[in-house]
């Protein structure tokens, strides 16, 4: 039955291709308060997508999600769909923020769906979903089993090695969402596989082919080897992929490029250093047309062809100076510095302001650490984007409460930064995912609250009382203009107002 069911990815692949949606003939079952338990909860595997009709991300899947559903119906694997407009009690009890969402639900069960929109992609998730953490491997299966996906990694073990089995099965368990995994005993398989036990192989479908972990090895060893090996070596990135390679743990090289003829030239004059850097460097092409602005996120300028290397983990950016051409010499020389640490971050940051006496601060990044670490003060920080129409909204009622603190501004400072022209300092330990987010970084050991209240007056200044360290006597009066407060945007909410009219890694 395994056999037939990894037999079957092969096949699906082929009727993906093939497949027409017909609007009146859906594989998607639609769900409502009235059927949404009786359908979900007696179903051992089930993936539901919450969406509303006027989102474009929603609509963007729509299609994909219909092609998926269609070939998971020779897995007996069921997908469904609940329109949260007109299902909001469905919605509510499963704690819906944004759409969509996608959730797994086994025998009733939720999980967090963490697999791609797109149709193959969405069917390879849910068909490892399907098999249990860790597939028997024998003779009979081996070669069908190590060529059934893109990437498959086999434990080879003997009676002696039940310590690594146990650790095998342990990293299979967390990782069974990215990885087919097998495990053999058979000494058949294993004279086949001309292993000596404990050894595990990663077999892919690129580049070398496959990679070997041979003797003992911790939890952290194993997933280190197969992160790390099931990065290919020069590959396009997209956001179906972008987060295996942030993942993985290696700092990202970019190459950006707007054409084919472009994006040929690049891997010709790269192709042999990101071979000399395997394993330390993930290297990658991306298409400028679609995400040229993700080089704005690495301080490059949008002029092609473009390299530069990014920690994403650390928010570390590395431009390679585009004055200079790139050639494999070049690059050799620019990432030979970049492991070595001989080349210093940059730091995007706008000219200090010459003067900066308005109730509200205006930090940039040159001027950050030394304003908002000082430990004599509180420092409220809004971190905001000039396109956001939260922040706009929030505009009067943050200048009002720059005004109520301004004569107290060596002790409780309001300020604000331009999160889309300033990065974040290098010793940051917080993170901005949305806008507008609003800090307190506390006088004293500089400790980071978040606010998370209403964007009312009252109770910002309401959250200043509760957590700055320095306290303050002063009119907190309720301008007309800000009794009206407004809920945080979801970071769905966020991300279409963002990325309207460009896709984003």
């Amino acid at each position: 039955m395994l056999i037939k069911n990894l037999l079957s990815s092969i096949a699906a692949g082929a009727f993906l291709a093939c497949t027409i949606v017909s609007a009146e003939q859906s594989d998607v079952i639609t769900l409502s308060k009235d059927n949404f338990k009786t359908i979900v909860e007696p179903e051992k595997l089930i993936l539901v997508e919450f969406y509303a009709p006027w989102c474009g991300h929603c609509k963007a899947l729509a299609p994909e999600y219909e092609i998926a559903a269609t070939a998971l119906k020779v897995e007996n694997i069921k997908l469904a769909k609940v329109d949260c407009t007109a299902e909001t009690q469905v919605c509510s009890e499963q704690d819906i923020k944004g759409y969509p969402t996608l959730k797994v639900f086994k025998d009733g069960n939720a999980s967090e769906y963490n697999g791609g929109r797109k149709a193959d992609l969405i069917v390879n998730y849910m068909k490892k979903q399907a098999l249990p953490a860790i597939s028997d491997v024998n003779v009979e299966n081996f070669d069908t089993f190590k060529d059934s996906d893109e990437k498959v990694i086999i434990g080879f073990f003997d009676d002696n090695n039940q310590e690594e089995y146990n650790t095998f099965s342990q990293t299979a368990e967390e990782l069974r969402e990215d990885f087919l995994f097998g495990a053999t005993g058979q000494k058949d398989v294993i004279t086949k596989a001309e292993v000596k036990p404990p050894t595990v192989i990663l077999y892919k479908k690129f580049d070398e082919g496959k990679n070997i972990l041979e003797g003992s090895f911790t939890k952290e060893e194993l997933t280190t080897f197969i992160k790390k090996n099931s990065i290919p070596l020069l590959a396009e990135i997209g956001p179906d992929n972008y987060a295996s390679y942030v993942d993985s743990g290696l700092p990202l090289a970019f190459l950006f490029y707007e054409n084919a003829e472009q994006r040929t030239k690049l891997g010709q004059e790269v192709e042999s250093v990101a071979k000399e850097f395997k394993g330390q460097v993930s290297f990658v092409y991306i298409d400028a047309e679609k995400f040229g602005q993700h080089a704005e996120n690495i301080n490059l300028k949008q002029t092609w062809p473009a390299f530069g290397i990014s920690k994403p983990e650390e928010n570390l950016k590395f431009p390679f100076d585009q004055s200079k051409e790139i050639t494999t010499e070049a690059i050799r020389e620019f990432v030979t510095q970049f492991v070595k640490g001989e080349i210093k971050p940059s730091i995007k940051s706008q000219p200090i302001p010459e003067k900066n006496d308005e109730p509200v601060f205006v930090l940039v990044a040159d001027n950050f650490e030394d304003v908002v670490y000082d430990a004599t003060k509180d420092v409220l920080v809004e971190f905001y984007a000039p396109w956001c129409g939260h922040c706009k909204k929030l505009v009067p009622t943050y200048e009002k409460l720059g005004e109520t603190y301004a004569n107290v501004k060596d002790k409780i400072l309001i300020s604000k930064m331009d999160a889309t022209e300033n990065d974040l300092p290098a010793k940051a330990t917080f993170k901005v995912s949305g806008f507008p987010t609003i800090k307190l970084f506390k006088a004293g050991d500089n400790e980071i609250v978040d606010y998370q209240g209403d964007r009312s007056y009252e109770s910002i200044v309401e959250f200043l009382n509760k957590n700055a360290l320095n306290k303050v006597d002063l009119d907190v009066s309720t301008p007309e203009s800000s009794t009206t407060s407004e809920s945080a945007p979801t970071t769905t909410e966020v991300a279409e107002e963002k990325h309207d009219e460009h896709d984003e890694l």
